[in-house]
């Protein structure tokens, strides 16, 4: 598994042994930036990766011109294959790493938001059992994404008809397929539920 673009084009990232985590292919990790690279989406970007499993989105974010990343994962040999590829890549100063559940993680890492991608790549049955699509709510309802932000949900294409098409104020745009992977893109709708206020922001 290797980046497949920007300044760490080509560099190998570690991956932990076993079945447990199954990262993006670089296939479809390269239609993904080509689609986000063509929205010009990922220049400066802040960048918060769920489900992170080896760290590979967010720190091809990062390679391609985002500016920084927090990183959400539970798995201990995940976090260290994270940890190890952070390092690696020099990034230790633009990436935070959380080791948290992610149902745990939402309200904390809400507050370094707002983020402008959010990638979520949960493992396919807590897509279907409707969990992962709880924490895009949630993302929501603490005010985690941008104004202009986008969603990425990795799903089973399977799966693509029982994927909503609005989730608390965030409309899917589209949906790709790559063989038996299937990418949902969100964004936040025109008139979307009310915002929480943030600390400081006041109006006279």
């Amino acid at each position: 598994m290797r980046i497949t673009g920007g300044t760490f084009a080509s560099r190998a990232l570690r991956a932990p042994r076993g079945q447990a985590t199954r990262p993006t292919s670089d296939r479809v990790r390269e239609a993904l930036f080509g689609i986000l690279s063509s929205a010009g989406a990922i220049a400066g970007a802040r960048v918060l990766d769920l489900y992170a499993g080896t760290g590979a989105l967010s720190l091809e974010a990062l390679s391609r011109g985002a500016a920084r990343a927090v990183v959400v994962e539970s798995s201990r040999p995940a976090l260290e294959a994270i940890r190890a590829n952070v390092a690696a890549l020099g990034l230790n100063e633009r990436v935070r790493i959380v080791a948290s559940d992610v149902r745990v993680a939402v309200a904390r890492v809400a507050r370094d938001g707002p983020f402008d991608l959010l990638f979520l790549d949960p493992p396919w049955a807590l897509v279907d059992s409707g969990e992962a699509l709880d924490v895009v709510r949630a993302l929501a309802a603490a005010g985690a994404v941008a104004d202009a932000g986008t969603v990425v949900l990795e799903h089973a294409a399977r799966s693509a008809d029982t994927v909503p098409p609005d989730l608390n104020g965030l409309t899917r745009e589209q949906t790709r397929r790559y063989g038996d992977t299937a990418l949902a893109f969100y964004k936040p709708a025109i008139l979307g539920p009310p915002r929480p206020e943030r600390a400081g922001n006041t109006s006279e």
